[in-house]
């Protein structure tokens, strides 16, 4: 195994070998932090929270409307929306109960 010298390393920057290219890209960006990622995920939580949240605000209005103006609304719009809203918050519980035994999995292995 060979060591890097200490003219190598500059802080955190360490000029990494590559035994296949498509490993590390190009141009290692040293410097920039990794929080895209984490910025994406927690963008695409917050869409599929807010489209949760839309699906049962579309129902309720829905459901409203049927009750206030019958003939506007066909009965199977409304029946629709309030199956749609139902299976998305369904599968919302289910991925944060899930979420919550993955945590405390981890939590019971140290």
């Amino acid at each position: 195994m060979g060591f890097l010298t200490p003219d190598q390393v500059n802080g955190e920057v360490v000029k990494m070998l590559r035994t296949d290219p498509r490993h590390m890209s190009p141009e290692p960006q040293f410097g920039k932090t990794n929080t895209t990622a984490e910025e994406s995920f927690g963008r695409l939580l917050f869409k599929a929270l807010n489209q949760v949240n839309a699906d049962q605000v579309d129902s309720i209005n829905l459901t409203e409307k049927m009750i206030t103006d019958p003939d506007s609304v066909n009965i199977h719009d409304v029946t629709i929306a309030i199956a749609k809203a139902n299976l998305s918050l369904s599968i919302t519980k289910a991925i944060a109960d899930r979420a919550i035994r993955a945590y405390r999995e981890i939590i019971n292995v140290r």
